[in-house]
């Protein structure tokens, strides 16, 4: 995978929330308290029973809060910016929303509503509620905004085993699914659709519409060499098979069997959430093998 150093990085479709002036947070670990303490990835079974978890909705309900992104667009418009991981994200954000903004008309016939992603660090106000790092990266639909503190990208890596640099357009990708979930209206299917239903039948209908993000993100990774910045020059210049299979590789380590695994628990197919290791990467590998978002169709 090869971004286009000539590429505009739009800092705007971001909001740094990482501290005063914006930046900084830094790279260094993501303690979490599960169970009396320890690093997230030694047991990852709170990921099942919080809202959200490994890439999904947050729905804690209350709080908002602003960013200044003084800070990451001077870095973003230097010389040598896609040294820095904020900047290569932001830079998949603009090809995440430039895919979405033709392909939405093109295949549900309305019209692509941006959101912005906030970046934060340990903890962030949402109109969800408060999250901190330990729900991962999510989208929370009273706000249209996806939250995620890069150093997800550090558990993702060494502790789950998805190293491969494809695996964060990957995560923001499936984010941005559920975002086009909210704006035609699948989102709230589903919700209606869990009123009145049983724990198990709940988490059944949340696992469709997850698997659906993931095929989203498979659609966007066809057409991601592309998208265009808005002057119109490539924002990808190569996206090889390894990339793809780097994305299925994520896919299949955050998938609710394996993670159950992780956490020392068996395996109890009525608390899946999100699918299993194998369905997560046959969703994301069907949106990439059709590139239609309308091979990804579901119903509730």
């Amino acid at each position: 995978m090869e971004l286009n150093e000539n590429a505009d990085i739009d800092t705007s479709q971001v909001e740094d929330r990482r501290g005063s002036g914006g930046g900084g947070g830094g790279l260094g670990g993501l303690p979490i308290p599960i169970g009396g303490g320890g690093l997230v990835g030694i047991i990852i079974t709170i990921v099942i029973a919080v809202a959200g978890g490994y890439f999904g909705f947050n729905q804690l309900g209350g709080g908002s809060e602003t960013g200044d992104n003084t800070n990451i667009t001077q870095e973003c418009s230097q010389q040598g910016a896609l040294d820095k991981l904020e900047c290569r994200n932001v830079l998949y954000i603009n090809s995440i929303q430039a895919y979405w903004r033709t392909a939405t008309p093109e295949n549900f016939n309305i019209e692509y509503q941006p959101a912005k992603t906030v970046i934060f660090s340990q903890r962030v106000n949402t109109a969800c509620g408060a999250a901190d790092s330990g729900v991962g990266p999510f989208y929370c639909p009273a706000d249209n905004n996806v939250y995620i503190d890069l150093t997800f990208y550090q558990v993702l890596s060494k502790q789950l085993g998805a190293p491969g640099e494809f695996a964060q357009p990957y995560v923001l990708a499936h984010e941005y699914g559920h975002h086009i979930q909210d704006i035609t209206g699948t989102e709230a299917k589903m919700r209606r659709a869990q009123q009145g239903a049983s724990a198990s039948e709940k988490n059944a209908l949340s696992v469709k519409l997850e698997l659906q993000a993931d095929c989203y993100a498979g659609a966007w990774a066809k057409a991601a060499t592309a998208t265009t910045d808005q002057d119109g020059d490539k924002i990808f210049k190569s996206l090889t098979q390894q990339d793809i299979q780097e994305g299925i590789q994520t896919a299949g380590q955050i998938g609710d069997d394996v993670l159950q695994k992780r956490g020392g628990n068996p395996v109890n197919p009525e608390e899946f959430t999100h699918g299993t290791a194998a369905q997560r990467q046959q969703a994301f590998s069907k949106g990439y093998e059709s590139g239609s978002p309308k091979s990804c169709a579901t119903s509730f």
